[in-house]
């Protein structure tokens, strides 16, 4: 089972816009009640037209009846809905009826928009975006560290935060809008073909050219907004970057130039939404010329109709021009909705990314439970290499350590130890052989058991920004106080913990920067060690600490490396002469092996290793019992 590639196929626009219609289907009931609203809401609003369009029609019948001759009847023009007026009604109270009505509808449609509004933010940003965010993070905490190798932190950071809200920008303003939009300009071509058919195509003559400057717009933008994620991207990088490594630009005095370093990618973030924002005030205003076109062909025909009495001014013209205008207001929408799918599809193409990446490392269908190992390990000519063509890191290291044995691994950089160790929690998998443990392949092992049964201990190891306890019981939340202390214990860091301000309930500062390197280190010692785990990986613990620090760190690794089975990546003489045996990897493979006593007596790389560290050559000689250059 070897690993693959962490990439996905890229996803064309079809797909995407599948992908994210299921993305929606998750939440149809809530979609659902917002649709239902937006046509109540509709439906309402063409009602208050209507009798918008009524009262005017009355108005004109009242007045054409008051000055007509004595003895001519006026025909009462025929009323919407079904509504029969009495010709001896009182025109005042007629019309404070139909004024009531509609002020009624005005303000059931302002209480429906309060929930219309309440509703879609309860879907877009209560719902989905929560959800998607957390199945992102979930996924990224699956993936391998390959995926983390090819990605920025500013990458990722952008992913989890700003191209969600582009998904959401798609459910939202792409597809609940085109949904309402199309529904809502079909309602009107409908109602105003059933008032003048003529009129209706007359008006409308522009809408194709409007679809194709709509297609031809998002045709162009996609390549932009692709490109201003990728300078947002790097933007950010620029930031975390800068926040990482302040301690180095202080120390060298390069505040100017680190500050010219983000002015230049905020300015160039800065010219390319420019470009965007130039590209869509251009396309906004054409589109709302097209419209206004289609009000002059309105105010044209359609008076030339009414002056001949073939539509009426109220519920004729003056509802077509109602609807016209709302017409008109749903085509608008198609800049804004042909902009945002272009934002959207980025931003979703980019989410999937993460969400389709390949789980390199899982678990077997048939993965074994052993919450409980001995800690053999066996390394069967293991080979591991990085990408699928790249030279192997490893290559053909066979290794056999018995349950409590520690194996002291030394090399020089790039030789292949930390990837060796990486491979038996399973961090990556051996492209070649295979790593076993109490003689399980790790591959059938579940994930959860192998790693419950491994400590690990880093160079720089990283505490969270919480208390000491919190970050001692990181891999064991539920630890009790008890099992904290003693863990501490083990690791000669609850003295020192004892006399921080608040003891075990102290917080740290991030990465635990309130802590000097040996007690960051002893705290590390403790968290690997409070689940008693069978297998210990230290790398390299003492590489960054001094003499001093040393001497604490290593009675603190007396205690943790008892009756454990224990890996540890090291290059000082003191350390590697507490093993029980040190292998020496050069290219990826194991030059020599043996007991420190051992290689000391035999030439080799081992023996050049002390040679440099032994400043007196006599005592060089008093260890090997003979005379070196």
């Amino acid at each position: 089972m070897a690993d693959t590639p962490n990439t996905a196929q890229p996803l064309g626009n079809g797909v995407l816009i599948r992908r994210m219609f299921g993305l929606a289907w998750r939440y149809r009931a809530q979609s659902l009640k917002v649709l239902t609203l937006q046509l109540v809401l509709l439906t309402m609003g063409l009602s208050g037209l209507s009798l918008t369009g009524t009262g005017i029609d009355y108005l004109r019948w009242v007045l054409a009846t008051r000055s007509a001759a004595p003895g001519q009847a006026v025909p009462l023009p025929a009323m919407k809905f079904g509504i029969a007026i009495p010709v001896s009604a009182d025109p005042l109270h007629v019309v404070s009826a139909i004024a009531a009505a509609i002020l009624a509808l005005a303000v059931m449609r302002a209480v429906l928009n309060y929930f219309y509004t309440i509703s879609i933010n309860r879907l877009v940003q209560q719902s989905l975006v929560v959800d998607l965010r957390s199945e992102i993070y979930e996924r990224l905490q699956q993936l391998s560290f390959r995926f983390f190798d090819a990605n920025t932190t500013g990458s990722i950071i952008t992913r989890v935060t700003g191209d969600v809200q582009s998904v959401r920008m798609f459910v939202d303003q792409v597809m609940m809008q085109s949904v309402i939009m199309v529904v809502s300009l079909t309602v009107y071509v409908i109602y105003m073909a059933s008032l003048h058919a003529g009129l209706t195509l007359a008006c409308l003559a522009t809408t194709p050219l409007l679809w194709i400057l709509a297609a031809n717009f998002s045709r162009r933008i996609q390549p932009a907004y692709a490109q201003n994620r990728t300078l947002v991207e790097q933007m950010v990088q620029a930031i975390t970057e800068s926040i990482a490594g302040v301690q180095v630009t202080k120390a060298f005095g390069r505040e100017a130039e680190d500050r010219a370093r983000f002015e230049r990618s905020n300015e160039a973030v800065l010219a390319q939404q420019r470009s965007i924002f130039w590209r869509v005030s251009l396309f906004s205003p054409a589109v709302g010329f097209l419209t206004r076109v289609n009000m002059m062909v309105l105010l044209g025909y359609g008076g030339w109709l009414v002056m001949h009495d073939q539509l009426p001014l109220g519920a004729g013209l003056v509802v077509f021009a109602g609807l016209l205008e709302q017409f008109s207001g749903q085509v608008n929408q198609v800049a804004t909705i042909a902009n945002s799918v272009q934002q959207s599809l980025i931003g979703a193409r980019r989410v999937f990314e993460i969400l389709d990446a390949p789980l390199e490392v899982k678990n077997a269908p048939d993965a074994l439970r052993r919450p409980r190992l001995d800690g053999a390990v066996t390394l069967e000519n293991v080979s591991f290499s990085y990408q699928p063509d790249s030279t192997p890191v490893v290559r053909n290291v066979s290794l056999a350590v018995k349950p409590g044995q520690c194996v002291a691994i030394l090399g020089a950089t790039g030789a292949g130890k930390s990837a060796l160790m990486s491979l038996i929690p399973r961090f990556f998998d051996a492209t070649g052989g295979r790593v076993l443990v109490d003689g399980i392949d790790v591959r059938r092992l579940h994930l959860d058991d192998l790693r419950r049964n491994i400590g690990l201990v880093f160079q720089e190891s990283f505490l969270f920004s919480n208390t000491v306890a919190a970050n001692i019981a990181f891999g064991h939340p539920e630890a009790t106080q008890a099992q904290i202390e003693k863990a501490a214990r083990i690791a000669s860091a609850h003295d020192f913990i004892m006399a921080l301000p608040q003891g075990y309930q102290t917080v740290l500062g991030e990465s635990g920067t309130n802590l000097s390197g040996g007690q960051r280190q002893r705290l590390a010692i403790a968290r690997a060690v409070l689940l008693e785990p069978a297998i210990l990986l230290l790398d390299d613990p003492t590489a960054a600490i001094d003499s001093r620090t040393e001497h604490e760190i290593f009675s603190a690794l007396d205690n943790a490396i008892a009756g454990r089975t224990t890996f540890i990546v090291a290059h000082r003489l003191s350390t590697l002469r507490r093993a029980d045996f040190v292998i020496v990897m050069e290219n990826g493979r194991i030059v020599q092996r043996g007991t420190h006593d051992e290689l000391m007596a035999t030439p080799g790389p081992y023996l050049r290793v002390a040679d440099l560290q032994l400043v007196d050559r006599q005592e060089l000689q008093a260890l090997t019992g003979e005379a070196h250059p």
